[in-house]
């Protein structure tokens, strides 16, 4: 009644047919709205036209158009704001002179990205909406014809709106062919921002810098990092530091240093295949290694030699141990996916969290366990957790263990990897943590430009680094008090892989690395090389006050060195297994939790300990699974499978040691979504004032209050003077009431009730007139 009475006192004022807001270019949303206002009513922003983006070193401006309409998520896609849309040859920008966060929330943004701001390799697929139709804008296939809106789908799952109708028609068809262009026409790799980023900067390393005291991160890049690794963890002399492919000369598909137990004369001869290299040493002394398979040969006299060399490195490999330990190989790609099904199960699993509206979203939602299920991302998790579980109960019985692939740098990386996060608590630390992919990942050869595609010219992209991450995040909060680090951090390590200036995640080797880091074009800096930062230079992304927000105010540190004297292995003649025992300063062994299955026939006639979170309905897949081996140390399928549910419920029976041994929950139920990687952008899923968050918070508060009763009790007792308060205190994050389940990516925002662009006259319909509504959300109760 509100738009007849309107369009009867205006009669001669038509009505303008705009896109359906809110459709996404899918399906149209209904009922659909008609907008009485004409574009000459709208007041443009004149003051966007004077905003400069923030440019970083070796950054420029290559398009740029005014007057294009950001579309609020927030709000239904019904609000927006005007402002200028720019594209550099690092990223898009939108600029606008509207403020979308507080003061206060300013202060968690990265310095190399806004809120606003999308690296062209983090754009994943690009749609115009034309007639409320959504097409695909592809490299070579711009239409002449300006799209309404553009739609820009990341690989960080944020999907951003931007209205074209009211841009000059050539800025508009000049700013979507660059957007094309840069973001999805193959490239090479000099071209990537990296190099003109630290070619302006004077190619000076930063340097591993962060929050202060905080332990270094080992790069694995000389022969002492590897010394001292051999040494944490008591490796045996037999393996050593090969020195013999210093400055790549043997095989550029190997680091310049690393450890093995084989001759350099054999090294030489097969270029880096068929060498057990060694990824970690177990306390008893079997050790995790990994290992190039050799390529397959029709020459049948080619393969029996390779098959013996092989023999004979397992035989000295099991001669070396004092216990003449045996020695097992498993071929990752006999029991796990290959890359293209990991690849195809991701492309799958991601549209869930890419929806362009509410109505989409809850449209998904009615069918969206069923479509996880056929995505057999989460069924992908558990085969490398249970396959991860069956390597450590090798190692836990005296086993060692050799990874075999084609090339030992996609599912090796990623097995080694969590097999150390699981035994070894050192690597549960962020710096540890950090190491660990230094050395498994970046030394380990691990293709990042090929598996990330950020050249977009080849076929082999596989988010094989994410599915590390994934298994990680499912062991950290399945035991939230193991881990030093947050998901938060988490979170921003998977995002830092789409921002193109970090070394650790541009190259497909340390070789490419240092080959495409010198400068020989430029005879003054022959002598020296391009030093592109690590991403664990937190400093370069983030101040101190968001790198705060890594660590888990829940984590329970190490006890202190000095309360135990020393450290012994006994055996046990009964349980056949060893345990660990550590002696305190009174010299009364104190027994830890017992580190391997036992095995003499008086366990298994004693009652069965209570059942762990394996259920009947599981045990046939599991024999199943973890019945495949390759090797002829191995015992039969059906043994096994039983001696790993005994291994499972020995451990669950136990009090859990968040500095020992951690074992993985993989069945159905235990595997969950990444809450805060994939819905963080949603604002339906948005919990206010709820989430893991807002526990963390209030547990950082109290632990704020203890520490300042602990410091207020020692003083009393020690009659000492108020000293300055203990800088090592956990601050809140955030005021409790501004808090969501989506923090630090995402805040309980203030929602104005009246439009920032009148788009539509569906707030008249529900409002009634436009100039009753209120003028301070003061007056709406929302502050």
């Amino acid at each position: 009644q509100h738009l007849s009475k309107q369009q009867q006192s205006n009669p001669e004022k038509k009505p303008h047919k705009m896109l359906s807001l809110g459709s996404g270019g899918g399906k149209t949303a209904k009922p659909s709205f008609v907008s009485y206002v004409s574009p000459e009513e709208i007041k443009k922003e004149n003051v966007n036209d004077e905003l400069k983006p923030h440019l970083l070193p070796g950054e420029l401006v290559i398009c740029e158009a005014n007057t294009v309409v950001k579309y609020s998520r927030e709000d239904s896609l019904q609000r927006g704001f005007y402002g200028k849309l720019v594209c550099t040859n690092f990223k898009i920008s939108f600029l606008s002179a509207e403020q979308l966060l507080d003061e206060v929330e300013q202060s968690y943004r990265n310095k190399l990205m806004g809120e606003n701001d999308i690296s062209l390799h983090c754009v994943d697929q690009i749609f115009g909406v034309y007639d409320d139709k959504k097409k695909p804008l592809l490299p070579g296939a711009v239409k002449n014809k300006i799209p309404e809106k553009l739609l820009l789908y990341c690989k960080d799952f944020r999907v951003f709106h931007f209205g074209l109708r009211y841009t000059k028609e050539e800025d508009a068809k000049r700013l979507i062919r660059v957007i094309v262009h840069h973001c999805l026409n193959p490239t090479s790799l000099k071209c990537l921002f990296a190099f003109s980023y630290v070619g302006t900067a004077g190619g000076l390393k930063v340097g591993p810098l962060g929050i202060e005291g905080e332990p270094p991160t080992i790069m694995f890049e000389t022969k002492s990092d590897w010394r001292d690794e051999l040494d944490r963890t008591g490796g045996l002399l037999t393996y050593r530091i090969i020195s013999s492919n210093e400055n790549y000369k043997i095989s550029t598909r190997l680091p310049q240093f690393f450890a093995a137990s084989v001759a350099d004369d054999d090294i030489k001869k097969y270029k880096g295949k068929g060498i057990p290299l060694w990824c970690w040493s177990h306390p008893s002394g079997c050790a995790l290694l990994k290992m190039a398979a050799f390529p397959e040969t029709v020459d049948d006299n080619t393969s029996q030699m390779d098959k013996g060399w092989i023999d004979r490195q397992f035989q000295v490999l099991g001669e070396t141990h004092p216990l003449n330990h045996t020695i097992k190989t498993e071929i990752l790609s006999a029991t796990l996916p290959t890359l293209q099904e990991i690849q195809a199960s991701y492309s799958r699993f991601k549209q869930l969290f890419l929806p362009d509206n509410a109505a989409e979203f809850w449209e998904s939602d009615v069918k969206w366990l069923s479509v996880l299920e056929n995505a057999n991302w989460l069924e992908i998790i558990r085969q490398c957790l249970k396959k991860a579980l069956d390597i450590v109960e090798c190692l836990e019985h005296s086993t060692s263990v050799v990874l075999v692939e084609e090339n030992c740098s996609d599912l090796c990386c990623l097995i080694a990897s969590l097999v150390q996060v699981i035994i070894d608590p050192h690597f549960r630390t962020i710096s540890g943590f950090q190491s660990l992919i230094q050395k498994e990942w970046v030394m380990g050869c691990h293709c990042f430009l090929d598996r990330c595609n950020l050249l977009r010219n080849n076929d082999k992209e596989a988010p094989v680094f994410l599915l590390f991450l994934e298994c990680v995040w499912q062991l950290l909060q399945q035991y939230p008090p193991a881990f030093e680090f947050t998901e938060t951090y988490m979170t921003i390590l998977s995002d830092s892989m789409y921002i193109p200036i970090f070394s650790t995640f541009l190259f497909n080797s340390p070789w490419q690395r240092d080959n495409n880091q010198m400068l020989d074009e430029d005879r003054r800096m022959r002598s020296r090389s391009l030093k592109l930062p690590s991403v664990w230079e937190w400093s370069v992304q983030f101040e101190n006050s968001v790198q705060a927000l890594f660590y888990n105010p829940l984590y329970i540190g190490k006890p202190k060195p000095d309360r135990f004297r020393r450290t012994q292995r006994i055996k046990d003649p009964e349980l056949n297994c060893l345990e660990i025992v550590q002696e305190n300063v009174m010299g009364i062994p104190e027994p830890q939790r017992q580190m391997s299955l036992p095995s003499s026939p008086s366990y298994h006639s004693r009652p069965s300990p209570k059942k762990g979170f394996f259920r009947e309905e599981t045990d046939h897949l599991i024999k199943t699974f973890l019945g495949k081996k390759i090797s002829r140390w191995t015992p039969t399928a059906e043994d096994h499978s039983v001696n790993n549910r005994l291994f499972y419920e020995n451990w669950c029976s136990k009090p859990i040691d968040h500095h020992g041994l951690l074992l993985p929950l993989h069945d159905g139920p235990a595997l969950k979504i990444w809450g805060q990687r994939y819905l963080r952008w949603i604002p339906e899923v948005q919990i206010p004032g709820g989430g893991l968050t807002t526990t963390l918070n209030k547990a950082c508060e109290i632990i704020d209050e203890i520490k300042t009763l602990q410091t207020k009790v020692s003083q009393c007792l020690l009659k000492r003077q108020p000293s300055s308060p203990n800088t090592d205190v956990f601050t809140p994050f955030h005021q409790s009431s501004r808090l969501s389940s989506t923090f630090p990516f995402g805040t309980l925002r203030r929602q104005s009730i009246k439009p920032r662009i009148p788009v539509s006259t569906n707030l008249s319909m529900s409002f009634g007139s436009m100039e009753n509504l209120p003028d301070d959300e003061e007056d709406l109760g929302l502050l």
